[in-house]
């Protein structure tokens, strides 16, 4: 079944609608005295929700005591090859285009500057996959009942979702992955920090598309820009899971939506005859 877009004029006015549905699900959590765990994905597509969730955190007053950040991946380097083959450690977390670097002083300090002294989210709580055992993150997740809102993000090129590739079986768990050329050319993008592709590392963890789809309460896609235009066109037409774009994946999701802008719509009619 298509999930009907939602079109906004701007990334802006599309973080602001979204900054604020989940501002309302953290004070629900609150009130009901549970954790509120949100999913997370590092660049640019859910930048300007992080913005405005700081905002309405500072305005309504909010804790976040109660607040998980799940992010969705992190690029890892190899390191001595041993009896079960190469072993994968995670980048050093102060690169500028490390994705718990991005965690940390993209979301969760400014959501903690927005909040009262002591009621910001612990250091603890911001949560990145270990590639030495990246099926411990789908258990984590579990043992705290799930993801209660995923946020999600499509590569312009190529529609991977976190760092699962083109291929990836919707049932995928969380696992290190060979980053492709095309997504590897999308993160030059993402992270101007980088010199040239060379830059780009070639392996990820990532959480698996499996677990996005049975561990999220509700996910919402967000799209934007005039280089998403192909991204839209494949979101808007999904009826299902489709293994050349792995993004399609929201769509089988529980409670998934679509957000996009007017520049990603319009940009997507140029696919239209593909």
């Amino acid at each position: 079944m298509r999930v009907s877009p939602i079109v906004f004029p701007d990334p802006e006015a599309l973080g602001r609608r979204l900054a604020a549905e989940i501002a309302d699900e953290i004070e629900e959590a609150g009130r009901a005295g549970r954790m509120y765990v949100l999913g997370c994905p590092g660049g640019r597509s859910a930048a300007s929700t992080y913005r405005a969730l700081a905002e309405e955190v500072a305005v309504r007053r909010m804790g976040l005591e109660h607040v998980v950040i799940v992010m969705m991946d992190e690029y890892v380097e190899a390191g001595a090859s041993g009896a079960h083959g190469v072993e994968y450690r995670l980048i050093d977390p102060e690169l500028p285009h490390s994705c718990v670097r991005f965690g940390r002083r993209k979301i969760v300090e400014p959501l903690n500057a927005a909040t009262a002294p002591g009621r910001g989210i612990a250091p603890e709580r911001l949560w990145a996959p270990d590639p030495g055992d990246p099926e411990a993150y789908d258990r984590r997740i579990a043992e705290v009942a799930g993801i209660d809102l995923f946020l999600l993000a499509s590569g312009a090129g190529d529609g991977h979702i976190a760092f699962n590739p083109v291929g990836s079986g919707v049932d995928s768990r969380s696992r290190v992955v060979a980053l492709s050329g095309q997504t590897r050319i999308d993160n030059l993008s993402t992270f101007p920090t980088f010199r040239g592709l060379a830059d780009v590392p070639r392996h990820g963890v990532t959480i698996g598309l499996g677990t996005i789809r049975a561990q999220s309460k509700r996910v919402v896609m967000v799209v934007h820009g005039r280089d998403k235009g192909q991204a839209a066109r494949r979101l808007m037409m999904a009826t299902g899971y489709e293994a050349d774009w792995p993004a399609t994946v929201f769509a089988d999701c529980a409670h998934p939506r679509l957000y996009l802008d007017q520049a990603a719509v319009a940009a997507s009619a140029s696919f239209a005859s593909l």
